[in-house]
């Protein structure tokens, strides 16, 4: 299977998304490095969208991950994320979005079911 094109390949690139989600487009230049922040990946869905990467362990150790690849880099133990090609590596994560710290976080209604039961005499 070619994995870069297709009906197989997973790209959120372009995509209107629901209002509940974010979308968020990482450049790595070619042959430089990104040193990984796990808060910036926390909760997200990565494609590689254009290019190569390389994800480096804490052991110095490298997986490589091309065009079309989905990842999850929350909780590993990563040190960096390299681009080995001759292009810019496009990331694009899209996580759910956090509501802002002065907003009022809404509150379903009725709060539980059991509310009226308990108010009936």
């Amino acid at each position: 299977m070619d994995r870069d094109s297709g009906p197989d390949r997973l790209s959120f690139f372009g995509t209107a998304l629901p209002p509940w989600f974010q979308l968020r487009v990482v450049t790595v230049p070619s042959g430089h490095q990104r040193a990984y922040d796990q808060t910036e990946w926390r909760d997200a869905l990565v494609i590689v969208e254009r290019g190569e990467i390389d994800l480096e362990c804490l052991g110095g150790s490298r997986e490589r991950f091309g065009r079309g690849e989905v990842l999850w880099l929350t909780g590993l133990p990563l040190r960096a994320l390299h681009n080995p090609g001759r292009e810019p590596a496009l990331l694009v994560a899209v996580s759910r979005r956090r509501p802002e710290p002065s907003a009022e976080v809404p509150r379903p209604w009725p709060p539980s079911p059991w509310v009226f039961l308990l108010a009936l005499p």
